[in-house]
């Protein structure tokens, strides 16, 4: 389509969500109250009556559909879903060739064979920052040699309570008084032990150097309100340290308020006319 000026206009992307839980539904109201290039035309949950009753109120309320038809139906697809039904939403979107966001990347990295099929089906997988900073720092230095990247994730214990890793090792985290150490592996091993908790972790081994190498501490800490993360990554082209620390989510505490912000900040550079940052 062609401006009264003569420009090219560019023509708005559609937005599919899986998932309306605290980030899902975040994510939403931001596009429906206006996100430049963006629309929101369908939204999906396992629970399709909560679904509609959490949309009916918007300006242009979006079709409510089952977690495999959004695909179908939209250019974009995020997923803001558990991870146990991640692949119902990743799978239909990539296998349409649409632009794949999944803020359970942790759920990506056992299901590697998504980013092959991408590649037959011309489909895009777009991970958001999420709750991190620095990722483009360390994609940077990615370019070249790195020697090693480690995390320290602490969170409130609240924050980490019914994790599998915990569990299955019985591992309490209740009634602490001082910091425990609960988990020390690779950033694979941290997003199968604790799957709606280091979405970062992943996202910074995908990064860099991969989820194998990639080394992950876990703490609970009872002396804390929020969710921090420090990187330290060592490369040949530079060596730096990283530290944020988020405010969890009132809605589900084991994420942070930043990591639906994320999602939109991503959505908004797919159509954006200055995108800042790789």
């Amino acid at each position: 389509m062609r401006s009264e000026a003569g420009g090219n206009v560019r023509k708005s992307l559609t937005v599919g969500i899986g998932g309306l839980g605290a980030i899902g539904r975040q994510v939403a109201a931001a596009i429906d109250a206006g996100v430049e290039g963006l629309e929101l035309v369908a939204v999906s949950a396992r629970d399709l009556e909560g679904a509609r009753a959490k949309v009916a109120g918007f300006a242009r309320p979006p079709k409510v559909v089952r977690l495999g038809e959004l695909g179908a139906l939209a250019d974009i697809v995020v997923e803001c879903a558990p991870a146990a039904v991640f692949e119902k939403v990743a799978e239909p979107a990539i296998r349409a060739g649409r632009i794949f966001v999944p803020s359970s990347v942790g759920a990506l990295l056992p299901r590697m064979h998504l980013v092959d099929l991408a590649r037959e089906t011309g489909a895009r997988i777009v991970v958001p920052t999420g709750a991190l900073l620095g990722l483009d720092a360390v994609r940077a230095v990615a370019e070249g040699t790195i020697h090693s990247v480690r995390m320290v994730t602490r969170k409130p214990p609240g924050g980490l309570s019914g994790a599998p890793h915990l569990v299955e090792n019985g591992i309490s985290v209740e009634g602490l008084t001082e910091p425990k150490k609960v988990f020390e592996g690779t950033a694979r091993e941290g997003a199968r032990g604790f799957p709606a908790n280091v979405n970062v972790a992943a996202a910074l081994s995908l990064a860099g150097i991969g989820p194998d190498r990639t080394t992950l501490e876990i703490w609970a800490d009872p002396a804390l309100d929020r969710n921090t993360h420090r990187i330290e990554v060592d490369a040949d082209s530079a060596r730096f340290t990283l530290e944020i620390a988020n405010v969890p989510s009132e809605e589900n505490p084991r994420t942070g308020k930043n990591t639906g912000l994320s999602v939109i900040a991503a959505l908004r550079g797919l159509t954006s006319t200055l995108k800042v940052g790789t």
